[in-house]
């Protein structure tokens, strides 16, 4: 925008995913109360859907760069935020060079909100960062985000006189986060995908979170004592004339992407048809196929390799690249030494990495050298791959939801 702003307010987004299929209300709402509003986002804007897998994060970056003040990074779209002109409205306290220490992003942004001077800070929670692919994140580290923000607020605690943090950690990480830095005024919350969305006072800070996936958006405004928030939704209708001419190309874009997402796969099968995809009935019945076909010893994937995606009674491209939006490739893993005679460490492991798992056989067999999995546990969490399967994640998803289970 040119010329000065007279800002009134800060909105939130969070984990918007790459979800295009009904972005005008978005766009167009944002467009609007730009004039008088810093914009923000908490992380995770790109990946999740075929708009990001087709665009390669274009239109992410355009919508952010025409729209959006500052930018916490999250662990999708990690390498996104350190591409040039997007690393300049990137923001994080708590993430830094490995080697050096040195912060990899600006660690605060300051504006003035109403009447006051109000800073503008972000972090990453340790489980967030960790589940960015490890090449993604080589050469990098996080430090804890309360020490980060102390430190942070102890260097320019005389600059301004509200403090406001971006968290890519999840709502009950926050919820802690907001005890051990009672400074803070408000929290915007993101990651963790729950329905919990606030806002909750914790002391004197307000924790709040935007509803996800291009839904909704949280808000702050400062009153006579601190600062009062809520959330809301985008609303239901918005008329295209008052996009400007960047994001229009951009919608434009959603537009012609749309239509290649729209080709039709095959009819789905009974089980999944007109419903939310159950990611663990699916990953349950490909582990099972998987275990038989492959004759691994093991079969090991996460629930979170997939997405809850609506589904109706034909299978889309778009839907396939919804459910599974990362492109993963099954391979033969190495388990590590230490884990290979644990079966019990080893799900403990994975799980407190990656989240709930599907296995087969379960219980696992108690010694396990090697397993069948995806490409990102395999290199992130284990020992990396011994050899290719020759099968996409998704390709192996397509068969059984357009041919069902086996009887």
């Amino acid at each position: 925008m040119t010329g000065p702003r007279a800002l009134r307010r800060i909105v939130a987004t969070t984990d918007v995913h790459s979800s295009f299929d009904n972005a005008l209300p978005m766009l167009a709402h944002l467009h609007a109360i730009q004039p008088e509003t810093l914009i923000v986002d908490c992380g995770d804007f790109f990946e999740g859907s075929g708009y990001c897998r087709l665009g390669h994060g274009r239109i992410e970056t355009a919508i952010l760069l025409g729209l959006y003040d500052v930018i916490a990074p999250g662990n999708h779209g990690w390498s996104h935020h350190f591409e040039p002109p997007l690393r300049d409205i990137t923001v994080c306290a708590n993430a830094v060079d490995a080697a050096t220490g040195e912060p990899l992003f600006r660690r605060l942004h300051t504006a003035r909100i109403g009447e006051r001077r109000a800073a503008i800070t972000a972090v990453i929670g340790q489980q967030a960062f960790h589940s960015i692919p490890v090449n993604q994140r080589a050469g990098h580290r996080v430090t804890d985000p309360a020490q980060a923000l102390r430190e942070v607020m102890l260097a320019n605690h005389h600059e301004v006189d509200s403090w406001i943090a971006l968290s890519h950690s999840g709502f009950d990480e926050d919820l802690k986060l907001a005890v051990a830095c009672p400074f803070l005024d408000v929290i915007f919350a993101g990651h963790c995908h729950s329905d919990q969305y606030g806002p909750i006072q914790v002391g004197e800070t307000l924790v709040l979170k935007g509803c996800e996936l291009d839904v909704g958006y949280a808000v702050a405004e400062p009153s006579s004592t601190r600062w009062t928030a809520h959330t809301a939704r985008f609303p239901d209708t918005a008329g295209t004339a008052a996009l400007p001419p960047q994001l229009a190309s951009a919608h434009d874009r959603i537009e012609d992407l749309r239509d290649r997402l729209a080709l039709p796969i095959g009819a789905i099968a009974e089980p999944y048809r007109d419903q939310v995809l159950e990611r663990r009935r699916l990953l349950g019945e490909l582990a099972s196929r998987l275990h038989t076909a492959f004759g691994a010893e093991a079969v090991i994937l996460n629930e979170t390799a997939l997405r809850p995606t609506q589904l109706d009674d034909v299978l889309t491209f778009g839907d396939l690249l919804a459910i599974e939006p990362f492109n993963n490739q099954l391979v033969h893993a190495r388990i590590p030494e230490a884990l290979r005679d644990g079966p019990g460490l080893l799900r403990s492991h994975l799980t407190d990495s990656a989240g709930p798992l599907v296995t087969e056989p379960t219980p696992l067999p108690p010694h396990l050298p090697t397993v069948l999995t995806t490409d990102y546990l395999a290199e992130s969490y284990l020992d990396g791959r011994t050899h290719q399967a020759g099968l996409r994640l998704r390709q192996a998803l397509q068969r059984i939801l357009t041919e069902g289970p086996h009887r």
